[in-house]
């Protein structure tokens, strides 16, 4: 089934931010949440947050969704903290993706900070 045409007024990340979310669900990320930052800040459109069950998952989670970015035509991504994949950043241009182990993502709760209301 061909997917339907985006509105000339939807902004175009709203596409990347499925592809992303839809890769890590698919890959078994756990817990995974995307706030909408439109009008919040310029710093990106979309922020996405989940978890992998250990370091090795987190790592194989930035893999498969550096894979599937690539794929699909997103080749300017920038990855952060695989060295410890206690924590993943993506920096996705318009979306920027973080994968954490658990407790860490617990500890930061980045959740509450940018759904926190002004």
């Amino acid at each position: 089934m061909a997917k339907p045409s985006l509105k000339q007024d939807e902004n175009p990340s709203h596409e990347l931010n499925q592809l992303i979310v839809d890769t890590l669900d698919q890959n078994k990320a756990e817990d995974i949440v995307s706030i909408n930052l439109i009008g919040k800040t310029s710093l990106a459109d979309y922020m996405i947050i989940a978890s992998g069950g250990s370091g090795r998952h987190v790592s194989a989670l930035s893999d498969y969704l550096t894979k599937a970015l690539r794929e699909s035509g997103h080749e300017d991504i920038s990855v952060e903290g695989l060295t410890n994949a206690d924590w993943v950043l993506l920096d996705c241009g318009d979306i920027i993706v973080h994968i954490f182990r658990p407790e860490v993502r617990e500890f930061y709760d980045l959740e509450k900070m940018w759904t926190a209301e002004i």
